[in-house]
């Protein structure tokens, strides 16, 4: 049962049963209206107390049922509130840990409010796209107030439960027992007529027009592409400005008009690509784990630096192995004072910081690792280099640890093979800084043990990382579709384009970055030595070789104060280059090209399609298992702008016979050989059906 009706004495007792946040689903929603109806069909009670059981009053809408009939099938969240709120019997919310969206609205719609200190107390919608459309905007300005409702609603932070004891939002808090409380308050209470209602109340304010569109222009300048945030402050505005049922009504239509736009769609694929992510087919949800309670990384530099503050970070000693002192102490430095500007920033105590530095020591030698639980390796991109160290991590690890490498683009099968062990060995790909990017890409070896993934991606978990498992090839996910993004990149040079113009397109669509300017950031050595590979391994492959003449001339990026732009000390901006344009120009009349004027509109196209593409591709080879995890790889660790969905979501509101006709009509200009089709491509585009 969802929802189990107990009586105690006179008070009936409501309870949600809807592991693991007692999500208000269909059965859910429907035990609490016969529940009801129960008690007020008994003269024996005479009143009721809901709350919930487990580890949550309820956190909202349950999400297995998102966008399925059930979740509008009578009765609906609003036929429940009505239920509750028109009782002839006062009903009491009795709430501890999460009352979140539908379960703060649940709340509201009762006559009384209990809580335990502690409880997080939110209406997230917007960070869904939407906003509460069971009464939330209108009722939650009535008990706190509106500027204190407008700041939660709009950005859909939780707020503890103590710290809105004051206002009408709860009538009292209880320590201790919350049963027991709520029990004795719902016996105080029960003779007390007329039953007060949210909706009765008038919402005080010294100069509301004003402060709402105050609020509107704050709201507008900080909300970017996102409508919902400002869609918030108007159904909010209704709840002030307009009677209790219109400003419902305001509130309705401005959440079904919400639900219907492409960026809440696009952040709502986003949340359910982020849980899907973990979900392996062949590998059950009990699939035994090892346990990790220490942990060692190889190289101190700024990746394996970075890998090792995310174990400090979640309480997990770790230790650093580097073959020199000079190395190792310059690496650990370097932490110390990621530390201390976190420190200096004020998101991070003293406590905290001793905690965390205290947790990370380091070593030169291999024979004091060996107990680690895991072990990740973090050196030079070189099948050579990743050789000598699994050789020695396989002689010196203790049985049932794990060997992961953080490779970014190397065969983990391979790898693997120079161990004994291969079943735990798995790829594990941070992206830099490794202590900020939430992305890791878990990379599933062909003998890969069953709980060694599971064990790594309940770790990402663990250390705050959006885990995405990837097959083995070359590149993986990420990586290997971003090597097509890039091939046109330069390609577009050679034909026209400038760096600047590719970049300021693909920023104006949303991205954080483009891709000369990615490139300046990352290192552009680092394509340059993967491009090297290319020409031996894929001859027929083609490549601009404007990249190639960069580098020549030392131009590394920011490291180098020069890249595709130029850059003076201390200052990160992208100043335009003369010399790199000019020998842009010149390289297009060595090769014979008349340069032509190019549409922001191409350079978009063909940067995303060529992401696309290859991302059929992947999807084809079962690389990756869905495309929301290719949209996870590239929302988490590639810039990818949310509020488009990720590359395959992007193409899907495009339309896919829309993307291949503009691939068709490419593959008739030069290096038309990479804008072959993915067969599953074609074959969605053809059916009219979508990757998602």
């Amino acid at each position: 049962m969802t929802a189990v009706y107990q009586q105690h004495g006179a008070i009936a007792v409501i309870t949600l049963n809807n592991p693991p946040v007692n999500g208000l689903g269909h059965a859910t929603r429907s035990g609490v209206v016969e529940g009801v109806n129960r008690a007020l069909n008994d003269e024996a009670i005479k009143a009721i107390v809901i709350t919930g059981g487990g580890k949550a009053f309820s956190g909202g809408a349950d999400i297995k049922e998102f966008n399925s009939p059930k979740a509008l099938q009578e009765p609906s969240l609003h036929t429940v509130i009505r239920v509750v709120e028109e009782s002839t019997k006062p009903v009491v919310a009795a709430i501890h840990s999460v009352a979140m969206g539908g379960g703060l609205e649940l709340a509201l719609g009762c006559n009384y409010r209990v809580a335990s200190p502690g409880a997080q107390i939110a209406l997230p919608e917007v960070k869904l796209g939407i906003l509460p459309g069971a009464g939330g905007t209108q009722r939650l300005p009535r008990v706190i107030g509106l500027e204190a409702a407008l700041n939660m609603i709009v950005s859909g932070t939780p707020v503890l439960s103590e710290k809105l004891a004051g206002t009408k939002l709860f009538d009292q808090m209880i320590e201790g027992d919350l049963l027991q409380g709520a029990l004795a308050f719902a016996e105080k209470v029960a003779a007390i007529r007329p039953l007060p209602k949210v909706r009765d109340m008038k919402i005080k304010h010294v100069n509301a027009e004003g402060y709402l569109q105050f609020a509107r222009n704050t709201v507008r300048a900080v909300a970017g592409p996102f409508p919902a945030p400002l869609k918030c402050v108007e159904a909010i505005a209704a709840a002030f400005g307009k009677k209790f049922e219109d400003g419902l009504k305001v509130e309705r239509d401005l959440f079904l008009e919400l639900v219907q736009t492409t960026e809440s769609k696009a952040l709502r694929h986003a949340f359910f690509g982020e849980r899907a992510a973990s979900k392996i087919l062949d590998v059950p949800a009990d699939t035994p784990q090892r346990e990790i309670k220490s942990a060692a990384v190889i190289g101190a530099g700024t990746m394996g630096g970075g890998i090792a503050m995310n174990f400090a970070n979640a309480g997990i000693p770790v230790k650093i192995l580097e073959m020199k002192q000079e190395a190792l102490d310059k690496g650990l430095a370097t932490i110390r004072k990621n530390y201390e500007n976190s420190m200096k920033k004020g998101k991070l105590t003293q406590e905290k910081f001793d905690q965390r530095v205290g947790l990370i020591s380091g070593t030169l030698s291999y024979e004091e690792i060996g107990q680690a639980d895991i072990v990740i390796e973090a050196v030079f991109e070189d099948m050579g280099v990743k050789e000598t160290v699994f050789k020695q991590l396989d002689a010196v690890m203790k049985p049932g640890a794990i060997l992961a490498s953080n490779t970014s683009t190397l065969d983990v099968d391979q790898i693997a093979s120079f161990t004994k062990r291969p079943q735990d060995v798995i790829g594990m790909h941070f992206f830099s800084p490794a202590n900020v990017m939430k992305l890791l890409e878990i990379v599933r070896g062909a003998k890969t043990g069953k709980d060694v993934l599971a064990t790594t991606l309940a770790l990402a978990k663990k250390i705050k990382k959006t885990g995405v498992v990837s097959g083995v090839c070359d590149g993986f996910i990420g990586n290997r579709m971003i090597e097509q993004y890039i091939r046109q990149a330069g390609f577009l040079l050679e034909e026209g384009c400038l760096p600047e113009q590719v970049d300021k397109a693909i920023e104006k669509l949303g991205f954080a970055m483009g891709p000369f300017r990615m490139s300046d950031l990352a290192g552009n050595d680092i394509g340059w030595y993967i491009r090297k590979r290319r020409y031996i391994d894929k001859p027929e492959v083609t490549y601009s070789k404007v990249a190639d003449l960069l580098c020549e001339m030392g131009r590394y990026g920011q490291k180098t104060s020069g890249g595709w732009y130029d850059y003076k000390a201390g200052d990160r901006k992208a100043y335009s280059s003369a010399i790199v344009n000019d020998m842009i120009v010149a390289h297009s009349a060595t090769l014979g090209i008349e340069r032509r004027t190019i549409s922001d509109q191409e350079i978009v196209e063909r940067l995303l399609y060529s992401l696309v593409n290859e991302g059929a591709h992947i999807l084809e080879e079962g690389i990756a298992m869905r495309a929301s995890d290719i949209d996870m790889v590239y929302l988490t660790g590639y810039g990818f702008p949310l509020f488009r969905g990720g590359p395959m979501f992007y193409a899907d509101t495009v339309g896919l016979s829309n993307v291949l006709m503009a691939m068709q009509r490419y593959a008739k200009g030069r290096h038309g050989d990479a804008w072959k089709p993915a067969p599953l491509l074609s074959k969605l585009a053809a059916e009219g059906a979508s990757f998602n």
